[in-house]
């Protein structure tokens, strides 16, 4: 287990982090967030940590550029926890592709973002794959997910952050079951899909079951 009592853990991304932070879920969120802080409590209640949960739906790089000197840096992470990209490369297939950030221009952004929030708090960081819950990888939004998901993993071996791939969670259970049962919309998971969120983040974190 590498999160060690008294520290502070900043979580920041999209709705799949948000999550109802802001409204009837406060403070932590319904989603993923909320379950590994339960599940790290349960499973190493010698440690006392503070969460906290800065997603907000609907957020791309640029938006979480906009905000993160008071959602990031000025919350004094010891731990900041990143995961974004999804509506990055999601917007290219709706109705705003006007809004879509080209992979260059998301590596560029991330990058400058982690720098900062390293260089203003010394925070370490974990960084967690962009995903789309879909099982076909010649998929043209799932082939372009992966491509975010790339830089992503390119920029934590960059940084020697902890690296949580998403991507690969889900595509372990899809093998074996429809990716309706995790996502309507193959991209905001219920319940479950959130589990097999968390799981990837406590084994990253190394607070699997077995410690």
């Amino acid at each position: 287990m590498i999160l060690r009592t008294g520290q502070r853990v900043v979580f920041i991304g999209d709705s799949i982090t948000d999550c109802g932070r802001r409204d009837a879920a406060a403070p932590y969120g319904s989603g993923y967030l909320s379950l590994v802080r339960a599940l790290v409590g349960a499973r190493h209640p010698e440690l006392e940590l503070e969460w906290v949960n800065r997603g907000v739906s609907g957020d791309t790089v640029r938006d979480l550029a906009a905000r993160w000197a008071s959602d990031a840096v000025a919350e004094r992470p010891d731990w900041l926890s990143v995961m974004i990209g999804i509506n990055d490369m999601w917007r290219r297939y709706g109705d705003r592709p006007h809004e879509a950030v080209p992979t260059d221009e998301y590596e560029r952004t991330l990058r400058d973002l982690l720098r900062q929030a390293v260089d203003a708090t010394g925070c370490r960081l974990i960084l967690a794959d962009p995903f789309l819950i879909e099982p076909d990888r010649g998929d043209p939004q799932r082939a372009d997910t992966d491509r975010y998901a790339a830089v992503v993993a390119a920029l934590a071996a960059e940084f020697g952050a902890v690296h949580v791939p998403s991507q690969a969670a889900f595509d372990r259970v899809l093998t074996v079951s429809p990716a309706k049962r995790w996502a309507d919309d193959r991209v905001h998971p219920h319940l479950p899909g959130h589990a097999v969120l968390a799981e990837a983040f406590l084994t990253a974190l190394g607070a699997t079951a077995a410690d």
